[in-house]
């Protein structure tokens, strides 16, 4: 199986240790890290002050005071950066590594980091509806466009953290017009996260994700207006619609 767009084995690693690590996360990524524990994966967001995404993280937590978290490895330097920048006194230590090695290292002191670089886990992601943020796209969507308060990676229980009060307001003001949504096309595209493009229906859309299996076919995530809104179509005028079929997600929009 051939992959479009950035691989998922190009991940990397973020190890944060000490003894607030938890608390400190606590405050910056959008799920609860209470929750947190070593025999499954968290998917949480690291979002800017406007509420839009910059890395979508994996994270467990192989001890008490040491936390990793797993996301691409164009995206681990400028991750552990924006981290820094918020640990003031807090007894926090932030190490990335994004080499080759770093998952499967990673992935030998923790069984469950090798089902993220098993064959098919970036089909398995995108059938499941679960988004990737890359460099193209950090920045670009707010939480709810990328779905991710249908996947479980946002808490709307917990206390506050950077971005919240415009998730919150998205959250509790009603319908979201723009959601990903899954695609395939007929003959196999290479797309790339953050490329725009025009649906078959005319609506305006922007990669998240993509993956060109052997049979031929592309499939792929996108942010689009959702089915029977067709506003904004006229931004990309001069690209021709690609020939595509929409593709159930295994959840419902909640609005």
């Amino acid at each position: 199986m051939a992959t479009t767009g950035a691989s998922r084995n190009d991940l990397g690693v973020l190890h944060v240790r000490g003894g607030d690590a938890r608390k400190f996360l606590q405050g910056q990524l959008s799920n609860d890290m209470a929750a947190l524990g070593d025999t499954a994966f968290m998917l949480a967001g690291l979002h800017n002050p406007q509420g839009r995404v910059l890395a979508l993280l994996r994270l467990a937590a192989p001890a008490a005071d040491h936390l990793v978290a797993v996301l691409p490895a164009e995206l681990a330097a400028a991750t552990a950066a924006t981290l820094r920048r918020y640990v003031l006194r807090a007894k926090v230590t932030i190490e990335e590594a994004a080499d080759g090695t770093a998952l499967a290292d990673l992935a030998a002191q923790l069984p469950i980091a090798a089902a993220l670089i098993a064959p098919g886990a970036q089909a398995r992601d995108i059938a499941a509806g679960v988004p990737q943020v890359y460099a193209a796209t950090s920045g670009q969507f707010v939480s709810q466009m990328l779905n991710l308060d249908c996947v479980g990676a946002i808490s709307f229980e917990k206390g506050c953290y950077t971005g919240q009060e415009i998730i919150a307001r998205t959250h509790y003001r009603g319908r979201m017009k723009r959601r990903m949504q899954r695609f395939s096309s007929a003959t196999p595209l290479l797309l790339s996260p953050g490329q725009a493009l025009v649906l078959a229906d005319g609506r305006p859309a922007q990669i998240v994700d993509a993956i060109t299996h052997e049979g031929g076919t592309t499939e792929f995530l996108a942010v689009a207006p959702r089915p029977g809104d067709t506003g904004g179509a006229g931004e990309l005028d001069g690209v021709a619609a690609l020939e595509c079929r929409p593709l159930p997600l295994p959840y419902d929009f909640p609005d």
